[in-house]
C-alpha cells in the first residue's frame, strides 16, 4: 500500500484538531482565531504529550499562502472611496493611535534590553488592534449599532491599511543595516508610487476585462480568474521589492470596485477560511511554554502597556479627532488588544530572520490575554468616564470635549482655494505617476528591443515619439483640467491677486508637462539644449491645441470613472442604493421612496395606465425592481406584479398617501379559510345525472361548480386522461378535485 505523504498526515491532524477546538470555542462564544492558535499549540512539537506535526516547513509554506489570501479578502472588503468619504476625523485618530502605541512598544522593548529590530517589530505588533476580535466583541455585547462602534470600525479599516504599509516599511528597514529617515522616506514614496499606479491601471483594465468575458464566466471560472489575478499581483509585487501579501491586498482592493465583487467575496470565502485556519494554527505551533514561563514578566508588562496605552493614548487620539470625551473613551477602551495583524508582522520578522524566536510566542500570549479582556475593557469605559466626570472640574470636561484638530474654521474663499488645490495636487500626482510609469516601460523594455531590430538612431527617435504620444493624454489632462471648474471661475472673479495665483498654477503644470517631454527628448537624442527646449515647448503647444487629444483624454477619464463607479451603479440598479440624483431632488422638497407591492394586492395584473398613480396621488414611478430585473421609466402599458419594488418620486405628503393606499388595496382575509381545503372524490354518472350525454367541455363542472376532472375510469389499470370532447355515459366513474361544498353540489 502506498504511504501517505507527511504533508497530508499533518493537514489531517491540523484540521481535525482545529475543528474540535473551534467547536469548543464557538460554544464558549470566544473568537475562532484563538481556537486556531490553541489548536496549533496542541499539535506543536513543544507539547510532546499529543501527536505533533512532522513537516513543519511545508505547513509554514501553506501558512504564507494563508496570509496572502487573508489580505486578498481584506482588500475585497476595502474601498478607497470609503476612506475618501470618511473625512479627517478617523485619519487623525488612526495616525495618533498608531504613533503613540508604536512608541510605547519600542520603549517597552528597550526597557527589557531587547535588540533594535526586536523593538521596532514589537512596536508594530503592539500598534495593531484586531478588527476580527473587536467586531466579535461588539456583536456579542449588542453594541454594533451604537455610534462609537461605527467610529471604531472606520479607524480599524484605516489601521489595516496602515498595517499593510507598515509591513512594507518594516521589510525595507530590515533589509538595511542602518535604517534611517531617508530609507523610511524612500520606502513611503515607493509604496505610494506603486499603490497609485497599480490602483489606477487596475481600475482601468480589470473591469474592462471582466465586462468583456462576463457572459462566459460562471462561478468556477470566476473563482479561478480571481485567484489567478491575486497570485499574479502577488508575484509582481515581490518582483518590485514588496511582499506577496501587499500585492494580494492591492488586487483585492481593485476587484472590490467591480460589479463581480460580491460574488468573488462569496467564492473566495471558503479558500480564505481554509488557508487562514492553517496560518493561525501555524502561529500556535510556535508557542513554546518554556519561553512563556521565562518571559512571564515581559508578557504581563506588555499586556498592561496595551491596556493602559489604548485607554489613555487611544482615548486621547479619538478626542483630538473631534469626538466627545465619553465617545473617545469608549473607542479607546475598545481597541485594547492585538490580534491577526500582530501575528502577520511577527511571522514577517521571523521569515526575514531579524527578530528573536522568543518574540513570537510572547506576542501570541499577549494577544490571548488581551482578547479575553476585551469585553471587560469595553464595559469599563462608561464607568471610567462617569468617575472622571464626577472628579474633574466641569471646565476641564468642557475643554476636553472641545479638544479637536478637525474644527478649523475657514471662510468661503479659503474653502475654494483648498478644494481647488487638493484637486490640482491629485491630478498632478496621478497623471504624473502614470507618465513616469509609461516612460520607464518604454525606455526599459521597448527601447532595448527596438535597438536590436533597428538602427540605433531610428530606434531612439521612433521610441521617443511613441513615448510622447503615449503620455500626451495624461500630460494634457495635467495641464488643462480644472481650468474651467466652478472653483477656478469663482476665485478668478474675486480680485487680481487671485488671477495671478491661478495663472501660476497653470504655468506650473505646463512646466511639469514640458519637463517630461524635455526628458524624453534628451534621453533619445543628443540635440543642443536650446533645440530640446524648443521641441518640448512645441509638443506642449500641440497637446494643448489638439482637439483629438482632448477627446481622447476625456474619454479615458470617463471610462475610468465609470469603472470606479461600476459597483455603485450595480447596487443602484438592484435597488440596494439610492440614485445619485436623489440629492438634487431633496433641494426641491421631493425625494425618492421605495414601495413594496404586497403579495395579495388588488392592483396586481393591471397596467400603470389603468392605475393612474400620477393623477390620483401626484407621484411619478421612476423604476420597477422585479427580481434581478430593473425597468427604468416604465410606460403606461407596464403591468404591475405582486412582489415588485417600485421607486416613486414625490413630496412627503404624496408618498405617504400613496404608500397608505398601497397597503390598503389588498385582498381581505378569508373568514372561511377552513373551507378552502381541496379534496379528491369520485363521482358515478347515473341515468338521472345532468351530465349524461354531455361532453366534458359542455358540462360546466369547472365553470359552474368550481371543480376539475382529473381522470375517468374505463376499466383500465390507470385513469384515462380527460378529453374535452369525452361524452359522459351512464356508469362512468369520474375523479374530481375541488372544495367540499362544490363536490357536494355535484353529488346532489
Amino acid at each position: 500500500m502506498t504511504d501517505i505523504p507527511s504533508l497530508i498526515k499533518d493537514l489531517a491532524l491540523i484540521l481535525m484538531v482545529a475543528g474540535v477546538v473551534t467547536l469548543l470555542f464557538k460554544r464558549l462564544r470566544q473568537p475562532l482565531v484563538l481556537g486556531y492558535v490553541v489548536a496549533g499549540f496542541l499539535v506543536s512539537p513543544h507539547l510532546p504529550l499529543t501527536m505533533s506535526v512532522v513537516d513543519v516547513e511545508n505547513i509554514h509554506l501553506w501558512a504564507d499562502i494563508g496570509v496572502m489570501f487573508l489580505l486578498f479578502s481584506l482588500g475585497l472588503d476595502f474601498s478607497f472611496k470609503k476612506i475618501l468619504k470618511m473625512g479627517a476625523s478617523p485619519i487623525i485618530a488612526t495616525i495618533a493611535t498608531i504613533s503613540s502605541m508604536l512608541l510605547l512598544g519600542i520603549g517597552t522593548g528597550r526597557l527589557f534590553g531587547w535588540g533594535t529590530m526586536d523593538c521596532i517589530f514589537l512596536g508594530g505588533m503592539v500598534a495593531m488592534s484586531s478588527t476580527t476580535i473587536i467586531y466579535k466583541a461588539f456583536d456579542d455585547l449588542g453594541l454594533r449599532q451604537q455610534r462609537f462602534a461605527g467610529i471604531v470600525m472606520s479607524v480599524l479599516i484605516l489601521e489595516d491599511i496602515m498595517a499593510i504599509v507598515m509591513m512594507v516599511m518594516l521589510a525595507a528597514i530590515a533589509s538595511g543595516n542602518n535604517p534611517d529617515g531617508g530609507m523610511m522616506l524612500n520606502s513611503v514614496l515607493k509604496i505610494g508610487f506603486f499603490l497609485v499606479l497599480w490602483f489606477v491601471v487596475g481600475i482601468f483594465a480589470i473591469p474592462l476585462f471582466l465586462r468583456s468575458v462576463r457572459k462566459l464566466i460562471n462561478n468556477e471560472v470566476l473563482l479561478i480568474v480571481s485567484l489567478g489575478l491575486c497570485c499574479g499581483m502577488a508575484v509582481f509585487s515581490t518582483q518590485v521589492g514588496f511582499s506577496s501579501a501587499f500585492g494580494a491586498f492591492v488586487m483585492g482592493s481593485i476587484l472590490a470596485e467591480t460589479v463581480e465583487a460580491e460574488k468573488i467575496i462569496r467564492l473566495v470565502e471558503p479558500v480564505k477560511n481554509l488557508f487562514g485556519a492553517i496560518f493561525f494554527v501555524s502561529v500556535g505551533m510556535l508557542v513554546d511554554p518554556a519561553i512563556i514561563v521565562e518571559y512571564a514578566v515581559p508578557i504581563i508588562v506588555l499586556v498592561l502597556t496595551i491596556l493602559l496605552g489604548q485607554a489613555v493614548f487611544g482615548s486621547f487620539s479619538f478626542l483630538i479627532s473631534g469626538q466627545s470625551l465619553k465617545s473617545a473613551m469608549q473607542c479607546g477602551f475598545s481597541m485594547a488588544q492585538i490580534g491577526e495583524f500582530s501575528f502577520i508582522i511577527a511571522s514577517l520578522g521571523l521569515s526575514l530572520g531579524v527578530i528573536g524566536d522568543f518574540l513570537y510566542p510572547v506576542v501570541v500570549a499577549v494577544s490571548v490575554i488581551t482578547t479575553f479582556l476585551t469585553p471587560y475593557m469595553i464595559r469599563a469605559s462608561v464607568p471610567c468616564y462617569n468617575h472622571l466626570e464626577r472628579h474633574l472640574p466641569k471646565s476641564w470636561i468642557i475643554r476636553l470635549n472641545n479638544l479637536t484638530l478637525t474644527h478649523a474654521s475657514m471662510d468661503s474663499g479659503e474653502n475654494l482655494w483648498r478644494s481647488l488645490l487638493v484637486q490640482l495636487l491629485r491630478i498632478v500626482l496621478i497623471y504624473g505617476i502614470l507618465s513616469v510609469a509609461i516612460v520607464l516601460v518604454m525606455f526599459s523594455f521597448v527601447l532595448p528591443f527596438a535597438i536590436r531590430i533597428l538602427p540605433a538612431s531610428v530606434a531612439n527617435i521612433s521610441v521617443g515619439l511613441l513615448t510622447i504620444v503615449a503620455v500626451s493624454p495624461f500630460l494634457r489632462a495635467m495641464m488643462m483640467k480644472k481650468n474651467h471648474s466652478d472653483e477656478f471661475r469663482a476665485l478668478w472673479k474675486v480680485n487680481l491677486a487671485n488671477r495671478i495665483l491661478l495663472t501660476l498654477t497653470i504655468v506650473a503644470r505646463i512646466a511639469i508637462a514640458a519637463a517630461f517631454v524635455y526628458y524624453i527628448c534628451a534621453y533619445v537624442a543628443r540635440f543642443p539644449h536650446a533645440v530640446e527646449f524648443a521641441l518640448a515647448f512645441a509638443f506642449v503647444v500641440i497637446m494643448i491645441l489638439s482637439r483629438r487629444l482632448k477627446r481622447s483624454s476625456i474619454g479615458l477619464e470617463r471610462m475610468f470613472i465609470q469603472n470606479l463607479r461600476s459597483r455603485d451603479i450595480e447596487a443602484q440598479v438592484h435597488g440596494h442604493r439610492r440614485p445619485l440624483y436623489e440629492g438634487h431632488l431633496l433641494d426641491r422638497d421631493i425625494h425618492i421612496s421605495d414601495v413594496d407591492v404586497p403579495e395579495d394586492t388588488l392592483w396586481a395584473g393591471r397596467t400603470l395606465g389603468e392605475l393612474r398613480f400620477g393623477n390620483k396621488f401626484g407621484i411619478h414611478v421612476s423604476s420597477i425592481l422585479r427580481g434581478r430585473q430593473r425597468i427604468n421609466i416604465p410606460g403606461a402599458e407596464t403591468i404591475l406584479f405582486p412582489g415588485d419594488r417600485i421607486q416613486v418620486i414625490g413630496t412627503d405628503d404624496q408618498l405617504t398617501a400613496f404608500s397608505s393606499a398601497m397597503q390598503k388595496s389588498v385582498l381581505p382575509d378569508d373568514p372561511d379559510i377552513e373551507k378552502r381545503e381541496m379534496r379528491l372524490r369520485h363521482v358515478i354518472i347515473t341515468s338521472t345525472s345532468p351530465f349524461v350525454g354531455k361532453r366534458l367541455k359542455e358540462s360546466g363542472i369547472r365553470e359552474h361548480y368550481g371543480c376539475m376532472v382529473v381522470g375517468i375510469e374505463e376499466g383500465k389499470e390507470n385513469l384515462s386522461r380527460p378529453n374535452p370532447d369525452h361524452v359522459f355515459q351512464k356508469g362512468d366513474i369520474v375523479w374530481v378535485v375541488g372544495e367540499k361544498d362544490n363536490l357536494d353540489r355535484i353529488n346532489r
